[in-house]
């Protein structure tokens, strides 16, 4: 502590770059402070540090670390607590650029497996950005000393210092119930659990927050399940979703899309309070839509395309401007191919050549004229084939009523099963298909040359995630805004060392399949942690979040250029 303070009497006045005598560790009282990084200009990007604390400064309870649930939703609400305190404490330090700034990759609603807070049985380990204090571009050291020796311990006294043993007990109990109802959801079988008495809106395009005044979920009594989970006095009911296709019917503004994207999301667990608590999706579902633009690199989508005009081979389909219905089914077929055991669907966002081909259309135009079988007629086989579910949004066209397992209409933001009324209908009109192939056909395991990543990467060895969406890989970027289940940008910036990864590691045999590498960057994670990509253990590994599989397939697949064999 006292050797820092001396550092940085000693380079007080001097020219910003003399921070970087910084780097190393030092000792306070109930703390280590690790300075990893130091930023070379105080409007560059922050300096990187890391907080220890050793058990015998803060208690590590072994509760904590019971499951790996519970161990993840303490290290979530550590960087809850640390993010408040430091929102409190930002005002403090003053200079150019980004000077006395703070921060932590905190959360938002979504509780995800991230490095900003790890936790063992030894120490608690915190990963914080600071802006090194400055005047112009010469080291500020008395504001120095401030952010290290008031601001920092302030906020750790206010957050790690100041753990609430109910809010802790409460996060665990959280972890708890999502692990029950997770595990009853793969005994009932069922691909979705909504509670009844769940907030699904949100407060606005650009909010994750719930929308104040909505109208409460409310299950239809045909669908009603009850679940008793612990720590709760009252058994929690809801609406369950069971394998199969599932349709989600009614007018327009009645809450159909406003569902699914509840669904899409339920694949991650929400903190108390954000009213999708208890909105739980299977965790291999995957949102599906029409892509218009992107490339597709030698993806067999013959189960849904074939015979093209200009003599395409389907069964190693390639492209660098795809059409609507061709990345919907490269996207279907993806999807498949990373392990998806559940697709949902809006109509809103696919194409409709894709999705339908009504009576008339199918009158006009001949079969032998039409490559395309829409899904309407592979989505039972899907079904049947391959144990893959569907829940789809269509309020367009009752063509799926023939093969619908249920029928959901949104009235005014309520559920009603109208599965009856519409296997009726459908009775009484029948739907004229076309034949289609007796099975559903099968996706192919591809081989990602590596080497045309590392290309890509220049001389460099540049990859960036530049937002939420966008991944720069040396000159190119990498396009994931219709990616619609990636919640963080964290997520997006493990994607990003994943693939500098790939392409800076041979595989390990020949002929890796893309599956192989997503299932070796899993066993990775589960062994070492999100930083196992990071060159050295000092390396700050405290801005990622763990994303899943398929968005991380989704980026590889996105990659222009990209050679697949």
């Amino acid at each position: 502590m006292k050797f820092l303070q001396q550092k940085i009497g000693q380079i007080d006045g001097k020219s910003y770059k003399a921070y970087k005598s910084l780097q190393g560790t030092f000792y306070f009282p109930k703390f280590n402070l690790h300075i990893d990084y130091v930023q070379g200009d105080p409007f560059a990007s922050p300096s990187k540090i890391r907080l220890v604390i050793p058990n015998k400064y803060q208690s590590i309870d072994q509760a904590w670390l019971e499951t790996t649930r519970r161990q993840t939703y303490i290290e979530d609400h550590i960087a809850r607590r640390v993010q408040k305190a430091i929102f409190k404490e930002n005002t403090q330090v003053r200079g150019s650029g980004k000077s006395g700034m703070v921060a932590i990759d905190g959360p938002d609603q979504a509780i995800l497996k991230r490095s900003a807070v790890q936790l063992n049985n030894r120490e608690v380990t915190i990963c914080i950005s600071v802006g090194l204090p400055a005047n112009g571009r010469r080291i500020n050291g008395k504001e120095a000393e401030k952010l290290f020796f008031k601001v920092i311990p302030s906020i750790l006294k206010h957050s790690l210092f100041a753990l609430k043993q109910d809010d802790l007990t409460n996060a665990m109990q959280l972890a708890d119930q999502h692990d029950v109802i997770r595990k009853k959801m793969k005994e009932e079988d069922w691909v979705a659990f909504i509670a009844n008495g769940s907030i699904l809106p949100r407060k606005s395009g650009v909010s994750t927050k719930p929308l104040e005044n909505a109208v409460p979920f409310q299950s239809p009594k045909e669908n009603e399940v009850t679940i008793s989970i612990p720590h709760r006095d009252e058994p929690l009911t809801g609406m369950a979703i069971k394998k199969g296709i599932t349709l989600i019917v009614g007018g327009g503004f009645h809450g159909k899309s406003t569902l699914l994207e509840a669904l899409e999301k339920g694949v991650y667990e929400h903190i108390a309070g954000d009213g999708r608590e208890y909105v739980l999706t299977d965790p291999n579902a995957v949102k599906v839509r029409a892509e218009d633009g992107r490339s597709i690199s030698k993806v067999n989508i013959s189960p849904f395309i074939n015979d093209l005009p200009n003599g395409s081979d389907t069964k190693t389909f390639t492209t660098e401007n795809a059409s609507g219905s061709t990345s919907q089914a490269a996207n279907v077929m993806e999807a498949l191919e990373a392990g998806a055991t559940s697709l949902l669907i809006d109509e809103d966002t696919s194409a409709t050549n894709f999705m339908i081909r009504d009576e008339r259309m199918q009158q006009l135009v001949a079969k032998d004229k039409e490559p395309i079988t829409p899904f309407v007629q592979k989505v039972k086989q899907l079904r049947d084939e391959l144990d893959v579910s569907t829940i789809l949004v269509m309020g367009g066209s009752g063509d799926y009523f023939d093969i619908a397992d249920q029928v959901i209409m949104m009235d005014r933001y309520f559920p009603v099963n109208v599965t009856d009324s519409a296997r009726k209908i459908a009775d009484e009109n029948p739907v004229k298909w076309p034949d289609a192939s007796s099975s559903f056909g099968s996706w192919t395991d591809r081989v990602v040359v590596t080497d045309s990543i590392k290309i890509k990467l220049g001389k460099k060895a540049k990859v960036q995630a530049k937002n939420r969406h966008s991944v720069m890989i040396g000159r190119d970027v990498i396009d994931l805004s219709l990616v619609e289940q990636i919640v963080d940008d964290s997520q997006t910036r493990m994607i990003a060392n994943m693939l500098k990864y790939m392409a800076m590691h041979a595989p390990f045999k020949e002929d890796q399949t893309l599956v192989e590498w997503l299932n070796h960057f899993e066993k990775e994670i589960h062994r070492k942690g999100l930083s196992f990509t990071q060159k050295s253990k000092e390396q700050h590994p405290g801005d990622l979040a763990m994303p899943r599989r398929f968005e991380i397939a989704a980026a590889i697949n996105r990659l222009r250029q990209i050679k697949i064999n």
